[in-house]
């Protein structure tokens, strides 16, 4: 089967061509960067009409680098949720519409799921189980991941998801939108040992998290230790460390209460290199072993949302002719996949 996915769900625009023998045939993502940027954050209507705009020339670039026309798909997967309903809808639109035109099935494709199951578009990639951590600007989870749609919940955040705190928080230190990277930039400068964060909810049991009294931490410092640059430097520094090793401390309670010694990091947030670095010493401790997708696949890419919808095509699942979009959408209300071998 050759796919078509389509990727709207927030700010980034992307299309791409998978073929379940082949592999991913080619891809293509606009980032919406430069037009949210004097804004300091997603402005939900600017993203829906910019979508409208660039959906059909990165389908176009993505045939062309598949080397095959429209008419030769087989199906149409998009994103269906969670997102912005107005930027979902747009994707979902022209996705059932192409579906419909072509005569193919279609499908419409759980945002978090794709990016769960993003390490398997790499040569090296997990066996079933594995637990994900999954972390972006909007979620902050971690989850057992036994098969194709078998995924049990086993922590989420109470309150800011991890990609959230650190934005708001380069916010505060005066770094441009999107603030994570800058603020992951700004920490190689910091002094570790100037300041010490604290760990939300790792002193008690339980894998839920919680990252807006880092922020609030952030600020108090700030306004405590002056503000100078190379204050801000060491405040970025101690932010991160201390989210990172959050994540990190309970990524390792994870596995210990899972028997699984498979860990997968994925989303936006999953391309941080300390991030990376910390996880991957935690799995090699416990006997295991880190996967993760390549960075331009952390991040929202149409290439999860094909590869995600050529296995539940495969199974054969499809859409009705509705045109439906889900902002809010439990991961654990997915219907699970045997005999899937991704």
């Amino acid at each position: 089967m050759r796919i078509l996915g389509i990727e709207s769900s927030c700010d980034e625009t992307a299309a791409a061509v998978f073929d379940t023998k082949a592999g991913l045939l080619g891809h293509a993502l606009h980032s919406q960067v430069a037009l949210h940027a004097p804004y300091g954050g997603v402005v939900p209507e600017l993203a829906s009409r910019d979508h409208i705009r660039k959906c059909l020339p990165l389908i176009r670039e993505a045939l062309r680098q598949a080397g095959c026309t429209l008419g030769e798909m087989d199906g149409v997967a998009w994103t269906a949720g969670p997102g912005l309903i107005g930027a979902l809808l747009v994707g979902a639109s022209l996705g059932r519409a192409l579906a419909l035109s072509l005569g193919v099935p279609g499908i419409g494709v759980h945002h978090m799921e794709g990016h769960l199951l993003a390490p398997m578009l790499e040569e090296r990639r997990p066996d079933f189980p594995f637990v994900a951590l999954l972390v972006s600007g909007g979620h902050t989870l971690l989850a057992e991941v036994q098969g194709v749609g078998r995924y049990r919940i086993l922590g989420e955040t109470l309150d800011d998801a991890v990609g959230e705190a650190f934005d708001k928080t380069a916010k505060l230190l005066g770094l441009p939108y999107p603030g994570g990277p800058e603020l992951a930039r700004l920490a190689e400068s910091g002094d570790p040992k100037r300041f010490r964060f604290p760990r939300p909810m790792t002193d008690r049991p339980g894998l839920d998290f919680s990252f807006s009294g880092l922020k609030t931490f952030a600020i108090n410092t700030l306004r405590e230790a002056g503000d100078d640059p190379q204050t801000r430097a060491d405040i970025a520094c101690a932010f991160q460390i201390a989210a990172v090793e959050s994540l990190a401390i309970k990524c390792r309670r994870a596995l210990r209460e899972t028997r699984i010694r498979h860990l997968v990091v994925a989303g936006g947030v999953g391309a941080n290199r300390l991030l990376r670095a910390r996880l991957a010493e935690i799995a090699a401790a416990e006997g295991g072993e880190l996967f993760y997708p390549r960075p331009e696949f952390c991040t929202d890419n149409g290439a999860m949302i094909a590869y995600v919808g050529a296995l539940r095509l495969a199974a054969g699942e499809h859409a009705d002719l509705t045109i439906g979009a889900r902002p809010r959408w439990p991961l654990d209300e997915l219907s699970p996949i045997d005999g899937v071998n991704p």
